[in-house]
């Protein structure tokens, strides 16, 4: 090999540099340093060698234009900044991602886009492939985002299952219909007989299957199924639909709650009453993110693997930017465990 020197002697090394020390022609060296086919080993090692001795960076937009990657991967929040940075789901959905990307010493970029003008102008965004693929989490009905992103042709995989197009993209989900189905039947067992329950939003899925799944268990036990209110997920809205609740129905033995942060808030609003838990009104969550932990009573939850369930969506999405075309999109349903603690 020859003796590693630049030609001009001083600035970066250039591919050219690389290709001499390397003793191989340019476009072997470019294929080489970008992943490409056609390489023999010998090659490889020559300019792997090369590449270390000269201290050579590649050009990322040079080294995009050969692979026609860009190195990047997005994760897509339909929501408000504040809610976020704020909910311990979304905390532990982006440690699960950094976990898998830093792997292959890909970038995250974080794509917070609110329904209207903010969702157009970040499908032109992935529209003109800026990143590699997509995972997009917490959606909502209107959104529409698997056809859009299926129009488009990005890979992508959702964190929960989409209303829409389901045949057309992959997701990884938390079989939440029977994971509220378990909640509910929690305290069937401890005998209570009215037992409401506070939902999540009506236009995401996740929410629509826990209501599901606590009707299927009242159901089945002949229990009515008229104590029902919405919340959006957050602890707010957790303490305005319990208030709602226990003035429509005073006599509420159970209380089944589709996050731990609306339980957290329903609690609040049942020690202002002097309802004690579980003695009074016995209470079940949704969730296990830390927040259950720290309630007054301990909350008895159900646990969803949060960050599991994003190292495999992010797994599954660089298999699909890997093999793009990739037909048959696969569904992954990981089932949920019941915790127990105080509250029931």
């Amino acid at each position: 090999m020859t003796t590693p020197r630049t030609s001009s002697g001083q600035g970066s090394p250039t591919l050219d540099e690389v290709a001499r020390v390397a003793g191989v022609s340019r476009a072997t060296a470019s294929r080489a340093i970008n992943g490409g086919e056609r390489v023999s080993a010998r090659a490889q090692s020559a300019v792997d060698t090369a590449v270390r001795t000269l201290g050579y960076v590649p050009n990322p937009a040079a080294r995009s234009l050969v692979t026609r990657r860009t190195d990047s991967i997005a994760v897509m929040v339909p929501e408000p900044d504040d809610r976020v940075f704020s909910d311990p789901f979304f905390a532990g959905t982006l440690r699960g991602v950094t976990r898998v990307l830093g792997e292959r010493d890909i970038q995250l970029v974080l794509l917070l886009a609110r329904p209207g003008a903010s969702t157009a102008r970040t499908l032109r965004y992935l529209t003109n492939r800026h990143v590699d693929g997509a995972l997009v989490v917490s959606h909502h009905r209107e959104d529409r985002l698997a056809e859009h992103l299926a129009d488009i042709g990005l890979p992508c995989v959702f964190g929960g299952r989409p209303w829409t197009g389901g045949d057309q993209v992959a997701y990884v989900d938390v079989d939440n219909t029977a994971g509220e189905r378990e909640a509910t039947e929690v305290l069937i067992g401890r005998g209570c007989t009215r037992i409401g329950t506070i939902a999540g939003p009506s236009d995401m899925t996740a929410a629509a299957d826990r209501l599901a799944g606590w009707r299927q268990a009242m159901t089945a036990a002949g229990l009515p199924v008229d104590a029902v209110a919405h919340g959006d997920f957050t602890e707010e809205s957790g303490v305005f639909a319990a208030r709602e609740l226990m003035e429509r129905f005073p006599d509420l033995d159970g209380l089944v709650v589709a996050s731990d942060l609306m339980a957290a808030g329903a609690l609040r609003v049942l020690a202002e009453l002097g309802r004690r838990v579980p003695d009074d009104i016995a209470v079940v969550g949704y969730d296990d993110l830390g927040v259950a932990e720290r309630t007054s009573p301990s909350l008895t939850t159900v646990r969803q693997p949060v960050v599991e369930m994003a190292e495999r969506a992010t797994r599954l999405l660089l298999e699909r930017v890997d093999h793009v075309g990739t037909s048959h999109p696969m569904r992954l349903i990981i089932p949920p465990t019941l915790v127990r603690r105080a509250s029931a």
